[in-house]
């Protein structure tokens, strides 16, 4: 069942702002006046073709690129403003980096260490960033093994596991940190057909547990049965955003009827 995003008094429950967001990379304009707000217990989808600004929009969300001009707050926080000369301006590096902890990002191609086993692979950052001792982290990271249902992998390495327990492993080391945002870009699109109902079932239970999600995704009965909302992009512009449930009813924009077609 779907959940409904939760309710909370006054500025707490916003989780994401991004207002006016625009990024070039050469003259492609890849993201082209982008604003969208995720409040907290929400489940986002944003779907598009590819090439849209789906991936990129993400990315700036947690400072794996920089914009060209808008502003992003992050649980409230301000990640970057533009000035009144139109540069944005980030804070100091340390406090980007605290900022965008609030933040867990799941990759397309897990981007796990290779050489650490898979308990290595969710304890290395919550030691080294949160500087947690390692009796603390094994036990939550066990924890969170199990809640994926990969407990019995703790002591196995990346090159041994499927590209679903892979991806399983990848959500549960972005749990590691205790984020209170989820991204995944895209997390089942580099994974056969076969795997891909694992890793959405886990993607599933957290939205069942209320965690703030935005999910750019190729799965479209993912985001018709689990999203609260859906945000259809196309040529670096969000077009049309709607409830899930409207969305696929009835989309408005017939770029985004045209895209269902191909896509259902």
């Amino acid at each position: 069942m779907k959940p409904d995003a939760v309710s909370f008094p006054g500025p707490a429950r916003l989780m994401i702002r991004a207002e006016h967001l625009h990024k070039h990379f050469g003259a492609l304009h890849v993201l082209n006046d982008v604003s969208l707000t995720v409040e907290r217990g929400e489940v986002v989808a944003i779907i598009g073709s590819s090439g849209s600004g789906k991936s990129t929009f993400l990315r700036c969300l947690n400072h794996l690129e920089t914009i060209d001009a808008g502003r992003i707050e992050i649980a409230g926080e301000t990640l970057v403003r533009t000035n009144a000369a139109g540069v944005p301006r980030y804070p100091a590096d340390r406090e980007v980096r605290r900022i965008c902890r609030r933040t867990g990002m799941v990759f397309q191609h897990f981007n796990l260490f290779p050489h650490l086993t898979v308990l290595q692979n969710l304890i290395e950052a919550p030691m080294t960033v949160r500087k947690l001792k390692r009796g603390q982290a094994v036990p939550h990271a066990a924890q969170l093994l199990a809640k994926v249902g990969l407990a019995e992998k703790a002591g196995s390495y990346p090159g041994h596991l499927s590209g679903g327990q892979k991806q399983r492993v990848a959500i549960a080391r972005a749990l590691a940190m205790e984020p209170d945002i989820l991204l995944f870009d895209e997390p089942t699109s580099a994974l056969d057909p076969e795997l891909t109902g694992e890793v959405l079932r886990t993607m599933r239970d957290l939205a069942a547990e209320r965690m703030t999600m935005l999910v750019v995704t190729h799965e479209m009965a993912f985001a018709r049965e689990v999203a609260n909302r859906v945000v259809f992009m196309d040529a670096g512009q969000i077009i049309e955003e709607q409830p899930a449930r409207d969305f696929f009813a009835a989309p408005r924009h017939a770029r985004a009827r045209a895209f269902l077609a191909n896509m259902l």
